[in-house]
């Protein structure tokens, strides 16, 4: 003991002292530290003497030192060497002992307890057969604890900052930007900690340098990452809504709620907001007086452009809004699946569909509806197309086809597929058995013209395309057509390989129908295709 307490006093290395002086400087729990040497010495122990041993390692506030036992049982016949001991040999080395009793007997491994331990191996060197082990375990000991201690100071210094950081996700957080890392991700300073803005999450626009100001929205906080813990974002559309949270007291107080955002980082961006007080205008609240409420956020946001709109629960008044500035003149909504067809005046066109389709695609992303442009023009065109294509169908007047295409019904296709009840309800048809005999004219229309497109393959010396072949498998029209490839199903085998469930949620033409395309496929690829080609071929010679 007093060798021990001499060597602490002469200045060597004290564990208690360096416990003491980390578990100041960065935060951490003593005992937990504490633990940590312990199980470290606990651990290298184990590598040298033996996994079988039974040790045991225990810190010494005196010394400062851990301390290590082991322990043996006390029998007749011994046999595990590692756990037991003979009555006889304990009696030999002048130790008071009973059958069955539990001796522990100190290993000393520090420089400090050199005269200890050769005592020991004089009295119970063969005894224990730690004597040739121990110059070396010394060594790896306190290898191992400072290997240990460094490692469970970065998680518990991590375990700290997650805890510090996990409620502020999802919040605005400030910060100085401190240096550049590969791939232009920046670091940035937050106080406690440091955070990481990745190149991914940084806006086209903007550019930092050291020492620079930067306010941004807490993404994520990974606490498995190998580098800082708390990923920040610039371009994160929710940005853009904590910013006005900040801005606008109406939002703060749940008085002005945000709806939706929509945005692209750097260019503009769209917010939908509503409020639950009919005398409060919310998209007056979040421009405030002269627009100051909205110019911050500008300015923060390094000038990207923001259209303030707002919600509204019918989806075609809210679409209207989000397509701002462009006036809309008609609205077809297809919720079926989940469209709407917007048609504007020709001079607007382009204002509706923004600069590399930004305005219409923001919109979309704000409402969540998919959203087609066009002009009246062009929507004259369609008409007039759609009411000539349906005059196909045995029996349909011009009259009695447009208002098949008031009502919806654009393609013979769409008829063929609708109830009886649906086409009893079309101005000019009649009664449900009139009904019927349209389901079934329609079919056959269908087919007919499907022969002829086939037909008409024959003698076509271009090759012929992936979308022209989806349409003359059975039961395929345009629109089908149109859901096939939004799926993923760019050609006929695509559709032949796919099973019929998957078919069918994927595309959202119900199993009845994705059953009837998935056997028109299989047709189509076994007999008919394998005719045009020939007969292509036959033409060309």
């Amino acid at each position: 003991m007093a060798t021990q307490q001499q060597q602490t006093q002469s200045g060597d290395v004290n564990l208690l002292q360096a416990i003491d002086m980390v578990a100041k400087d960065k935060g951490i729990d003593k005992s937990r530290l504490i633990k940590m040497v312990e199980e470290a010495i606990l651990k290298a122990a184990q590598s040298v003497f033996g996994p079988m041993r039974e040790l045991e390692s225990r810190f010494n506030d005196d010394t400062g030192q851990v301390d290590l036992f082991q322990y043996m049982t006390v029998v007749d016949d011994p046999s595990d060497d590692d756990r037991e001991i003979a009555l006889e040999d304990a009696l030999a080395a002048g130790l008071e002992a009973e059958l069955g009793e539990e001796l522990g007997f100190q290993i000393f491994w520090h420089p400090s307890d050199a005269k200890a331990a050769g005592e020991q191996d004089k009295q119970f060197g063969d005894l224990l057969r730690v004597k040739q082990a121990r110059s070396s375990f010394g060594r790896i000991a306190a290898q191992t604890a400072k290997q240990v201690l460094i490692q469970g100071v970065r998680d518990e210094e991590r375990t700290l900052i997650f805890n510090q950081f996990k409620d502020k996700k999802g919040e605005l957080i400030k910060g100085i930007v401190r240096r550049f890392e590969k791939g232009q991700n920046l670091i940035v300073d937050l106080g406690p900690t440091e955070a990481i803005l990745p190149f991914r999450e940084q806006t086209p626009r903007e550019s930092y340098r050291p020492g620079d100001r930067v306010v941004a929205y807490v993404k994520e906080i990974d606490r498995e990452a190998r580098g800082p813990q708390v990923i920040l974002s610039r371009a994160d559309p929710r940005l853009v809504e904590k910013l006005f949270e900040a801005e606008v007291p109406e939002i703060y107080e749940g008085i002005v709620r945000v709806m939706a955002c929509a945005r692209e980082a750097g260019a503009r961006s769209k917010i939908a907001v509503s409020s639950r007080d009919a005398d409060v205008d919310p998209v007056g609240a979040c421009v405030g007086m002269k627009g100051s409420r909205v110019q911050a956020v500008v300015q923060e946001l390094r000038g990207e452009k923001i259209d303030i709109v707002p919600f509204d629960k019918d989806p075609a008044r809210f679409v209207c809004a989000a397509i701002q500035p462009a006036e809309v003149n008609k609205v077809i909504v297809d919720e079926a699946d989940h469209r709407m067809e917007l048609v504007v005046p020709d001079e607007k066109l382009s204002l509706a569909i923004g600069r590399k389709g930004q305005n219409v695609r923001l919109a979309a992303q704000l409402t969540g509806w998919k959203l087609d442009i066009i002009s009246e023009s062009k929507f004259r065109q369609i008409e007039d197309e759609s009411v000539a294509a349906l005059q196909h169908i045995p029996g349909i007047t011009e009259q009695v086809a447009r208002s098949m295409y008031r009502m919806g019904f654009r393609a013979i296709e769409e008829l063929a597929e609708a109830s009886e009840e649906e086409l009893a309800s079309i101005p000019g048809v009649g009664d449900a058995e009139a009904a019927t005999r349209l389901k079934a004219d329609a079919l056959g229309t269908m087919e007919r013209l499907r022969q002829d497109r086939m037909k008409a393959a024959t003698t076509k010396v271009e090759p012929l395309t992936e979308r022209e072949r989806m349409l003359f498998v059975r039961g395929v029209g345009d629109r089908t057509v149109q859901l096939l490839e939004e799926a993923g199903y760019k050609t006929v085998e695509d559709i032949q390989r796919e099973d019929e469930d998957k078919l069918a949620i994927k595309t959202g033409i119900g199993i009845k129908k994705a059953r009837d395309v998935k056997q028109g496929a299989l047709q189509f690829l076994a007999s008919e295709w394998k005719a045009i080609e020939a007969a292509r071929k036959a033409a060309q010679v």
